[in-house]
């Protein structure tokens, strides 16, 4: 069991840690403080294959595994947060079209969509449907050559700003089953954006309700077999629970490495204030739980990419530790700074901002205690090793 970066792993990370340097942060506190979405750097992270990390190499994309992907998303949310998530739903999204698209579909689509020239959301979350998504209401009837979509999603990432929805709809009977995938132009007859919403951070990206009246789209836009839906939302939502969870960790290394060299150039009683145990310790204790979350992210991914049955109680636990471990780190971060650290000079109150929603979206935390929970009480299962 290698736990050591291979070469091509090491260059992933070189490049994506240079792009973040030079491309996010030096604009990420502006971007947040002008809620301003950066889509030409994003186009531009799309030339070096970061809008189509694990999409399938013959529809364009990078055909890298989901291990591959969290390392280069890593290295670029220490960068900026906001835009990086953007990056990973866009990453899913791309990845479910040319994945289980039709051939019609990825004809039109692929090539746009994996080179970050044109960006998508990810439509599941309705207002009576958020950790119960089963629950979702949004139709999708047939008129003859047409699905005819009526329904409102909330909280939707690039909402506005993105050229295409992937949108969970209800196909058939109630419950899981009767739920499908639909491809979305985003400025479709009958597709409306509700207000931007003013979020506590992820202020680097727009986040609207979308509302469907009656928008009428091809067959062919159908991602694989009509009642596929939800099974296809689930296998996203295991590696967007790793991509989520790996965006707090990049976060996170970045308050731990501002934080580190504060601590060395700030003084107080006469020495600097890395001089005090105190301090070392609250200093040891945030690096020992970012390198565990790191590592159980890595698992996750791991098993994901290896189809081990287990895969999705490995996803919950990485996401829940990770986002938690990652929120813990930022705000201690900040506490390490004293007054300096709640003010925008410093990049630490964006940090705590940013990586807070971690713990709610792709699944709150909460669900994800539940997944795991119902994992190890399913005597059928055995233990999970």
């Amino acid at each position: 069991m290698d736990f050591n970066l291979n070469d091509d792993q090491r260059q992933f990370a070189d490049l994506a840690q240079q792009f973040a340097r030079d491309e996010f942060a030096p604009f990420a506190a502006q971007w947040d403080i002008d809620h301003h979405f950066p889509k030409e750097v994003i186009q531009r992270a799309g030339e070096l294959g970061f809008c189509s990390l694990y999409s399938p190499e013959s529809e364009g994309g990078m055909g890298l595994s989901r291990l591959d992907s969290s390392i280069i998303f890593e290295q670029l949310s220490m960068g900026c947060t906001a835009t990086t998530a953007m990056l990973t739903i866009h990453n899913m999204a791309t990845w479910m079209v040319t994945s289980f698209g039709t051939k019609a579909l990825r004809s039109q689509w692929s090539e746009p969509l994996t080179t970050g020239q044109m960006l998508a959301s990810y439509c599941l979350t309705e207002a009576g449907a958020g950790s119960d998504a089963a629950a979702l209401k949004t139709k999708a009837v047939k008129e003859g050559g047409e699905y005819v979509i009526s329904g409102t999603k909330m909280f939707i990432s690039g909402a506005g700003a993105t050229e295409l929805l992937v949108v969970m709809c209800r196909t058939g009977e109630e419950g899981a089953k009767g739920i499908s995938a639909i491809a979305v132009p985003a400025d479709a007859v009958g597709v409306t954006y509700g207000k931007a919403e003013d979020k506590m951070g992820w202020n680097a990206q727009p986040t609207r309700e979308i509302t469907f009246t009656q928008v009428r789209v091809p067959l062919e836009n159908l991602l694989g077999e009509e009642g596929q839906g939800f099974t296809f939302a689930m296998k996203g939502l295991d590696g967007g629970r790793i991509n989520i969870a790996t965006c707090s960790i990049g976060t996170a290394q970045s308050a731990l490495d501002r934080a580190t060299q504060y601590m060395t150039e700030r003084k107080q009683f006469g020495k600097p204030i890395a001089a005090f145990q105190a301090l070392q310790f609250k200093l040891a204790d945030m690096a020992t739980e970012l390198v565990a979350a790191r590592q159980l992210v890595r698992l996750a991914a791991f098993k994901l990419d290896e189809q081990d049955p287990e895969a999705t109680a490995y996803c919950a636990m990485a996401k829940r530790f990770a986002t938690d471990v990652g929120f813990q780190v930022c705000d201690a971060a900040l506490q390490l700074h004293g007054g300096y650290g709640y003010i925008r000079e410093y990049p630490l109150e964006r940090h705590v901002r940013d990586v807070r929603v971690h713990q709610i979206l792709e699944g709150t935390n909460e669900i994800m205690r539940l997944i795991i929970a119902r994992r190890l009480l399913n005597d059928e299962a055995g233990q999970i090793r």
